[in-house]
């Protein structure tokens, strides 16, 4: 919500595709760092179009965390990865097991919920998605 961003003087803020749309954000919070949610090519496209600074594509495999989410699958996110122009950070079920299959789309990020505050030790599993990445980065 670009409200609490504001309030809460955020250096940026991510939107859905049904919150306010990307360049009325960027109008009326120039500063602002804006991402864009998209799952499928034609959003992403969409959203780097209207000043999208990155864009949040996923839901790359099933989730828990977001009912009903749209399934983007590897072949999507790679789709957008091919043909946008600004950082993609997938999201939605990566987990320990299938991060280097997302990391190989070539994807700038990810961003992980489920496989991190569920986890029975959050440190660790912290430390080992971290370690994966890392690992990965530097081969």
């Amino acid at each position: 919500r670009l409200d609490v961003a504001l309030a809460v003087g955020a250096d940026g803020v991510h939107v859905g595709q049904e919150d306010m749309p990307v360049d009325i954000v960027k109008e009326i919070a120039p500063n602002l760092i804006v991402g864009i949610s998209a799952s499928n090519l034609r959003e992403a496209l969409e959203g780097e179009k209207k000043g999208a600074d990155y864009i949040g594509a996923g839901s790359v495999f099933p989730t828990r965390t977001k009912e009903n989410a749209k399934l983007l699958g590897l072949e999507g996110l790679r789709e957008i990865v091919e043909n946008v122009h600004i950082p993609v950070v997938a999201i939605g079920g990566i987990n320990h097991e299938n991060v280097k299959e997302v990391l190989k789309v070539g994807v700038d990020g990810v961003a992980v919920i489920s496989a991190i505050v569920g986890a029975e030790d959050v440190v660790e599993a912290t430390r080992r998605m971290r370690e994966i990445i890392e690992k990965y980065i530097k081969q």
